[in-house]
């Protein structure tokens, strides 16, 4: 088993020489931001508006949004992470890990999402199961945003007083107050348009990391021969090393990356995790709502580039990176690179990009919960039937608790060195079992309404058994953290499947009538939705944008394949 350094506190030494030039431009940026949150606030008139932006936003805004709340700081420092651990294989949870499953929300799942109405992904399964399904999927979101957002808070932190040398309280207060500030004063708008400013001022941050890096090594030549001489030459391909029986630095073969991380995860994060979803959701019409994910889909396939990169730089530059010897942890990579390379100015947009990641994932993940929690629990268990304006009066109660809940999570990540690790576990946890649930409802009409509930109990409780007991116990030896979720994520699907089959044989059916536009093969009147003026051109189309960006994805594999 992969041994790993206690805490993800990044090294000392990486104190940046940041000056009133580098302040100045994270100031401006945090006044834009309540700039929009002000903004947006006049757009809140009811719930609706409030928890998805009155499903009135055009489809390139959702789909930056939709990209940039997944393109949060633990994303960036998580796969410069798995790059400097792992080496190339990092292009998996992109190529094969994330484009494929895009698609198939675009073109499959969406239309049964936006066409039934439903403000979240757990009432999906309301419409198509029944109220304990519904209620466990809505608890098991609810309890996985919340500490998804702590991993966002708690690596602010320590980049924080680690690069700028405020205590981590100060880090998580002044974040935390933003980002509640916003989310609060304008809802989802609020935090869709600071998603849309946030992706280009993270691309403003990492593409200089980038060239500076390259240049630093001898381009991509002189890196990819310092790190073969360092870590032999599958650590510069895609699918060296992946035979099954073989080794590689990933613990993965070809079989569990395929299955475990191009199917069973990527299907399960990318078509159920409601923090991406709800974008597509906030869509003007059922074609915006198909686009946004697709749109999403091309700057994913070459993002991996800006985050890979520079952990494979950090790798070549000081041998064992990673490792106690070395002084660094992966998650240093990018930190270490900010101190080494980036002039004053530009060190101070590489900080505000950061920040702005862990505000967008936070965001993201808060603004999801407080969606779950305030229809899902509160408003259909708790208290129904009130007027509107409550329930927006609850969601901001309720996101100022998801903040301070967030807080109190954020610890749990300090076990893990390599924080992409610690995500892609709770993923496999919660994010799987709901996706074989989904899939096995949305194409097997026989799925019994208790079939729900159940499969995806199983499932969650199979994950966490592999997880815990089978491989942190020794059971059977796994490689790796990431190996260990491959596999965890497979048993949590298996498990889920074969319980809610074994179940459905055993329990009614519900009845073919109403389960027109929750199956596929039934159409819902929502889904004969006219294309808008102008949506209905060739280039909008949403099999040519979805297959295009598989094709494109597939082609990027072949320099690295060979």
């Amino acid at each position: 088993m992969q041994t790993v350094t206690k805490g993800t506190y990044l090294a000392a030494e990486l104190r940046l020489p940041t000056n009133w030039l580098d302040y100045t431009i994270l100031g401006i940026y945090f006044v834009v931001v309540l700039g929009i949150g002000f903004a947006a606030r006049r757009s809140v008139k009811t719930s609706l508006d409030f928890f998805l932006s009155g499903r009135s936003l055009p489809a390139w805004i959702t789909g930056l949004a939709f990209i940039s709340a997944n393109l949060a700081a633990t994303e960036i420092l998580g796969m410069a992470a798995n790059s400097a651990q792992y080496g190339v294989y990092t292009v998996h949870w992109y190529w094969i890990g994330a484009i494929p499953a895009m698609v198939f929300l675009g073109l499959v799942m969406m239309p049964f999402y936006y066409s039934s109405k439903v403000r979240s992904v757990p009432e999906m399964l309301l419409l198509r199961f029944d109220k304990w399904a519904h209620l466990l999927s809505s608890a098991l979101f609810a309890f996985a945003a919340i500490l998804i957002s702590g991993v966002n808070l708690y690596a602010l932190a320590i980049v924080v007083e680690a690069l700028l040398g405020w205590p981590q309280w100060v880090a998580i207060v002044v974040a935390g107050a933003f980002v509640l500030a916003y989310i609060t004063l304008g809802g989802l708008s609020s935090a869709i348009y600071n998603e849309v400013l946030q992706f280009f001022v993270i691309l403003a941050a990492l593409i200089p990391i980038v060239v500076l890096g390259l240049k630093k090594v001898g381009g991509w030549d002189g890196l990819t021969d310092k790190l073969t001489a360092q870590h032999g030459a599958d650590f510069t391909t895609a699918w060296g090393g992946t035979g099954i029986g073989s080794d590689n630095p990933l613990g993965a073969n070809w079989l569990t990356i395929v299955l475990g991380l191009g199917f069973v995860l990527s299907f399960g994060y990318w078509t159920t995790n409601f923090a991406e979803v709800q974008r597509a959701l906030s869509a003007k019409n059922l074609s915006a709502a198909q686009r946004t994910p697709l749109i999403a889909a091309y700057p994913k396939i070459f993002i991996v580039f800006l985050v890979m990169i520079p952990g494979l730089t950090a790798a070549a530059l000081i041998p064992g990176f990673g490792t106690p010897k070395s002084g660094y942890q992966y998650n240093d990579a990018i930190p270490y690179l900010m101190e080494q390379l980036l002039p004053n100015g530009v060190l101070g947009i590489a900080v505000t990009g950061l920040l702005a990641a862990f505000m967008a994932g936070m965001a993201a993940n808060v603004s999801s919960f407080n969606t779950v929690f305030t229809n899902d629990i509160w408003g259909r268990y708790v208290k129904r039937g009130r007027e509107d304006g409550y329930y927006v009066r609850f969601g901001r109660l309720i996101t100022v608790i998801g903040v301070v809940a967030s807080v109190g999570t954020a610890f749990l990540a300090s076990s893990f060195s390599n924080i992409m690790s610690y995500l892609q576990t709770l993923f496999s946890f919660f994010n799987v079992p709901m996706f074989v649930v989904f899939i096995i409802g949305m194409f097997w009409k026989r799925a019994s309404v208790k079939s729900g509930f159940w499969g995806l109990l199983a499932g969650t409780v199979a994950a966490m058994v592999n997880y815990f007991w089978i491989y942190k116990q020794g059971i059977v030896d796994i490689p790796s953290d990431q190996g260990a979720n491959f596999v965890s994520a497979i048993v949590g699907f298996v498990a889920g499947g074969v319980v809610m089959v074994a179940v459905s044989l055993f329990t009614a059916p519900k009845p073919a009538a109403e389960l027109e536009g929750l199956v596929y093969g039934t159409r819902s009147a929502g889904m004969s939705e006219a294309p808008a003026e102008g949506d209905d051109a060739w280039y909008r189309r949403p099999a040519l944008l979805g297959w295009g960006a598989v094709i494109l994805a597939a082609a990027c594999y072949i320099p690295f394949s060979f």
